[in-house]
């Protein structure tokens, strides 16, 4: 893949994170507005781009069989279809959720999508409240895809709260974590502070030296209000884009080197946040099974 020409010249991508609002059930509707947003990113140059969890349907099920009647093969569906015309378009690559549908079980899930096609899919693991009720637990654990751009990890929402989420996406050399997500309001948060979320993916970075790129929507759906402040997060911890707003569509923008995450994770001439992790107390790969890749 040739980068834009903003970034090719220094090594660097443009990361664009895309804050939607989601019309509940209408994926035709949602999928025409996350091209029109597709097309927003390219145009201020995004060379990755990140949209919510289940960005084609919404989020608020009623039932099984609603989800269900809204949900689509990976990849042969029209969403992705049509998101993969755009990838091609704008030679661009993108992670965005979407209902999945495999035989008679359903995922919440995101592809990972380049300038060739459909590279992959990640199945939310861990999920939240009712979601219990519609989905299967993501059983593809947490693949890194290598791309032409770099090595991409992805996690849905719920997952940013669990550490190995994004110890184990690092581990395999992940430069960046990409989160499509729906976040909803913590009790207990005052008003006015920023989304506990936020806080969990800055410490994150911090903690594993990798960016974390997180598309949260917006707008109140059967009741149901969401946060908002999507947010770029450098490797050091601290934001490079956002917050965004809590209540509208916005496009983060952000230009990162997603070489610096691996280079800077030698803090000192003695710690290495990685390295340093002491795997005769712990299992190294948090006995997941998977292959260590350099860190």
């Amino acid at each position: 893949m040739t980068l834009h020409a903003s970034s090719a010249a220094t090594g660097s991508i443009v990361v664009a994170c895309v804050q939607m609002q989601p019309t509940f059930g209408d994926v035709a509707a949602n999928v025409a507005h996350s091209l029109e947003l597709i097309d927003r990113a390219a145009a201020r140059h995004a060379d990755l781009v990140v949209l919510p969890e289940l960005a084609n349907t919404g989020y608020m099920f009623a039932s099984r069989e609603e989800a269900f009647g809204l949900a689509e093969q990976i990849p042969g569906g029209p969403t992705v279809t049509a998101w993969a015309e755009r990838a091609a378009r704008h030679k661009l690559h993108f992670v965005a959720g979407i209902t999945e549908r495999s035989g008679p079980d359903l995922y919440n899930s995101a592809v990972v999508i380049g300038p060739e096609g459909y590279i992959g899919t990640f199945r939310k693991v861990h999920l939240w409240n009712e979601e219990n009720l519609f989905f299967e637990p993501g059983n593809l654990g947490f693949p890194v895809f290598h791309t032409p751009i770099g090595r991409i990890g992805v996690a849905i929402c719920y997952d940013g709260w669990f550490p190995e989420t994004y110890r184990l996406c690092a581990l395999q050399g992940a430069d960046i974590v990409c989160v499509p997500t729906n976040w909803v309001p913590i009790p207990g948060q005052a008003e006015g502070r920023q989304a506990m979320a936020n806080i969990l993916a800055m410490g994150a970075a911090h903690s594993n030296s990798i960016f974390i790129a997180c598309a949260d929507r917006v707008g109140i759906e059967r009741g149901q209000p969401f946060e908002g402040q999507s947010l770029i997060v450098s490797y050091t911890g601290w934001p490079v884009a956002g917050p965004a707003s809590r209540d509208s569509e916005d496009i983060l923008i952000a230009e990162v080197d997603l070489g610096e995450a691996r280079r800077k994770r030698n803090w000192n001439a003695f710690n290495q946040v990685l390295r340093d992790r002491r795997s005769d107390v712990y299992d190294e790969m948090l006995g997941s099974g998977l292959k260590r890749s350099w860190y």
